[in-house]
């Protein structure tokens, strides 16, 4: 096969495991060993209280995840098959599809169910304190969560397998994660975490606005009202602290004709229609749509490249 070619099918098939699978076991996967190292070298690096101490815990982790994949994937050509089947695995950890709508799909029920059993299932999605949260507020963090995690556990990841290939996804990720965990402006985290954190922001930028745009898209084949969608998407997109994840949120809002509410941080949108329950199936769907679209034009657009290239 062409190796230009290969990492199209090893996205591909990567997107189709994940669909059907889900994610590996905790035991065996990447994220959750990058986890575990980063908690053990912020142990070691954290005295410092120094800026050098985020670099040099980036550096570590990159070191760790992308040169293993990069040398184990050249140890395997040897073989089509399994360098294909081995990387279609590994790139399928750097990126949550079944995962994020599944835990949206599961709030949804949850609130049809009980508004505490809700409140429980949110405060593992969020940051923000969820006992005491009303059925909008609940819809509203919901609908933020999957939104903007359509760029950092979708989008994204792919974005940067396609230019970089694996290593690139993993790359990634390594970076995200180091800013979920690291990446807060805490007495604690605030020098180590300042360098992942803006790295992140930087990966971030350009699948972020792709990501907008394509959720306008999406609202415009759905009928829904796609030049809100673009309104509210240029007027509330810088409205959070991050300068990344107002674009996917904003664009949702508007295609909904719904307001976002993180009480003490930002509003994003307008309050056209009531926070029920059922906006969660909403935007599941233009979700949904939106990460097909990114898959056909990423897609059509990378072997355009190639064609032209060739």
């Amino acid at each position: 096969m062409d190796p230009q070619i290969d990492i199209l099918i090893i996205i591909l098939t990567a997107v189709m495991l994940d669909i059907i699978f889900g994610e590996l076991p905790a035991k065996i996967h990447p994220v959750v060993w990058m986890g575990e190292l980063i908690d053990y070298f912020k142990g070691h690096l954290i005295r410092y209280r120094n800026k050098i101490s985020g670099i040099t815990l980036t550096l570590i982790l990159l070191l760790i995840f992308t040169l293993a994949t990069y040398v184990l994937l050249k140890c395997l050509v040897f073989n089509y098959i399994i360098y294909i089947s081995v990387s279609a695995v590994i790139l399928s950890t750097t990126f949550a599809i079944k995962v994020l709508f599944s835990a949206a799909e599961g709030i949804k029920k949850d609130l049809n169910d009980d508004i505490d059993k809700a409140r429980k299932s949110m405060s593992y999605l969020v940051s923000r304190k969820t006992d005491k949260l009303s059925e909008s507020e609940i819809v509203s963090a919901a609908i933020e969560t999957l939104t903007e995690n359509i760029t950092d556990s979708v989008v994204a990841p792919l974005f940067y397998a396609f230019i970089f290939w694996v290593p690139g996804a993993i790359t990634y990720r390594v970076i995200n994660t180091l800013d979920a965990m690291v990446g807060y402006k805490t007495h604690e985290n605030i020098e180590i975490g300042w360098f992942p954190a803006k790295i992140d922001d930087v990966l971030n930028y350009i699948p972020a606005r792709i990501t907008g745009i394509l959720i306008i898209i999406a609202a415009a084949l759905l009928r829904m009202n796609w030049k809100n969608a673009y309104r509210i998407m240029m007027r509330d997109a810088g409205n959070p602290e991050s300068p990344n994840s107002g674009y996917p949120m904003a664009a949702s809002a508007g295609a909904l004709e719904i307001k976002l509410k993180k009480i003490g941080h930002y509003e994003i949108g307008d309050d056209k229609e009531i926070l029920k329950a059922d906006k969660i199936s909403e935007a599941l769907i233009i979700s949904k749509v939106t990460v097909l679209l990114f898959l056909i034009l990423a897609s059509f657009f990378y072997l355009l490249i190639l064609f032209v290239l060739l």
